[in-house]
This record gives structure tokens, C-alpha cells and sequence, in this order.
């Protein structure tokens, strides 16, 4: 396989891959399940780097949302001076954002990036693969459930691994890309040289609970805010220590303000039942302050409050 690419500061130049045995052709539509964050991100992704995309939510008010972030996200590269207005449009005209799953029936890829539930999860795959087409391959971007379980409730397990994109999703190189048990070579290097067209760059782990990003970054985070919960310090004074004590672009509490509360509850009560270690038991201040709504930036209020 001959692949080339340029990037640059983020506008992507692509060469399209040359297709060689064992290989799904790479020109072809791709669909994302979720508009959010997220799935948003990974739509403007596969767009710039030149495919048709079908973005599917369940309301028409998610997806409109999601295409206003896709494009202002555009724009921030035409005001630096990277992109220009025509490429922009260029790059809008290729996604379909829809409401109708039953897309799925064109598409070649599906990413899913819906609610870290599993049962949610289950859901959208069994539908899935009931409406995809036999030769269609699905993908996850979990960031801590078991790629396994999701593939077991499908009829083409082999055609299923996980995807893991990080946040933001336009700016961060890294992809997670999990392998279930049944996965095959050739759904594995699809997915890869996929991955690779988009601009990113993809990194193998096991499918254990969290993989290794959230596996490492959760119980960090769930550690910042016992020291909170312990009244060690302010929040404030414990992003600033981890910042400039640790280089980190960002201070954990911070940081899972933008991840989201309940998100990082959740991923870390499957670290706890996942490996039914104590050192994964979510923070019982994290569980009060999910539980009284303060979800972080989405809802305006976390560990900081935002306007």
C-alpha cells in the first residue's frame, strides 16, 4: 500500500491510497451514529479528508447542532489563515446529516459515537447490522467498554473492533484501535489504513476495561478529585500544580469538566467492575456532584462554573 499525506496545520492534502489485496476500497461513504461532540468531530474528519459522510442523530435539532460545530470549527482555520472559505464548503457539501438509520444501508463504514452505555451501545449495533450492508464494517469510538460484548450481539463479530478518537477530535492524532476477540486481520487493517486517510494516527491495545488512554487518564482524574474531596486543596491550586509542576496542557478537574462528570463516573465504575480493584472506586464526591447535575461544561457547572 502507497500512502501519502500533508497536513498543513490541519488542512488536510490527501493522496487517496492505492488499494492493494485484502483491502476495502477507502473512496467510499462513511457514517457516524451521534452528532455530539464526538461524532461531530469524527464527521469533520472523514470530510476533510475527502469522504462522503452521513452523520445520523435521533433528533434533527442534534444533528443541526452538530453541523454548526462542524463549520465553526472550519472557520477557526480560516481565520488563522489555513483554510480558505471555498475549502470550507467543500468540506461541508460532503456530509449528509440525517435522522434516518436506515442510511446505514449505504454506508461502507459505521462509527459509532453515541452515549458511553453499554446498553445503548447493544442497541444501535444490533440495529446495525440488521440494516448495514453484509460487507459493511462497524466501529466503535468507546473509550472503555469491552469491543467483544458490543461484537457478540451482531452476526458478523469478524467485521467489529473499537475506534477510539480522542477530544477534540480535529486537533488530537491518536486513535485506540481495539480488536475484539473474533476481529479479523483485514477488518483490522481497513479500519487502520482508515484511520490513517482521516489524518490520524492509529495505536493497537487489548481490549481490557478503559484500553489504556482512560485506563491511565481516569484514575488520575478520580485521584485530583479525592484530593479536593479531602479537602487537600482548592481546584484551582491542583490544575495548577498538575500544569505547571507536570507540563499537562490542562489540570485534571478541568479536564473532566470538558470530558463531562458523568462520563468519567461512568468509565470509572467499569475500571471498578471491570477489574474489581478498590483503586478504581469512583470518588464519592464525583458520584454527589453527578447526581446533583453538575455534569461540567455541558450543563455549566462542575468543578468550576461557566458562563
Amino acid at each position: 500500500m502507497q500512502y501519502s499525506s500533508k497536513y498543513p496545520d490541519n488542512e488536510l492534502v490527501i493522496t487517496r491510497i492505492r488499494v492493494q489485496k485484502g483491502f476495502v476500497q477507502m473512496d467510499k461513504k462513511i457514517m457516524v451514529i451521534g452528532a455530539g461532540q464526538m461524532g461531530s468531530g469524527i464527521t469533520q474528519v472523514a470530510a476533510q479528508a475527502g469522504f462522503s459522510v452521513i452523520m445520523q442523530d435521533v433528533k434533527e435539532e442534534f444533528t443541526a447542532r452538530g453541523m454548526k460545530t462542524i463549520r465553526t470549527s472550519l472557520e477557526r482555520f480560516v481565520k488563522k489563515g489555513t483554510m480558505t472559505p471555498e475549502t470550507v464548503e467543500e468540506v461541508m457539501s460532503r456530509i449528509t446529516p440525517t435522522t434516518d438509520v436506515a442510511m446505514a444501508k449505504e454506508a461502507d463504514v459505521i462509527i459509532e459515537a453515541a452515549i458511553e452505555k453499554m446498553d445503548i451501545k447493544k442497541a444501535i449495533f444490533r440495529q446495525l447490522d440488521e440494516l448495514a450492508s453484509d460487507n459493511a464494517l462497524l466501529a466503535s469510538n468507546t473509550s472503555s467498554l469491552a469491543i467483544t460484548e458490543l461484537a457478540a450481539v451482531t452476526k458478523r463479530p469478524e467485521k467489529v473492533m473499537g475506534m477510539h478518537f480522542m477530544n477534540p477530535v480535529p486537533m488530537m492524532k491518536l486513535v485506540e484501535m481495539i480488536r475484539g476477540l473474533q476481529t479479523s486481520d483485514k477488518t483490522y487493517q481497513t479500519i487502520e489504513a482508515l484511520a490513517k486517510e482521516m489524518g490520524k494516527t492509529p495505536v493497537a491495545v487489548k481490549d481490557f476495561p478503559g484500553f489504556i488512554s482512560n485506563r491511565v487518564l481516569m484514575p488520575m482524574i478520580n485521584e485530583a478529585v479525592y484530593c479536593l474531596y479531602e479537602g487537600v486543596a482548592t481546584p484551582d491550586a491542583i490544575d495548577e500544580i498538575m500544569k505547571l509542576g507536570m507540563s499537562h496542557p490542562m489540570g485534571p478537574l478541568q479536564l473532566a469538566d470538558f470530558i463531562g462528570l458523568d462520563t468519567c463516573l461512568y468509565i470509572m465504575e467499569v475500571l471498578y467492575e471491570g477489574f474489581g480493584d478498590s483503586k478504581y472506586r469512583p470518588c464519592p464526591l464525583l458520584r454527589k456532584y453527578v447526581e446533583a447535575g453538575y455534569l461540567g461544561k455541558k450543563s455549566g457547572r462542575g468543578f468550576y462554573e461557566y458562563a
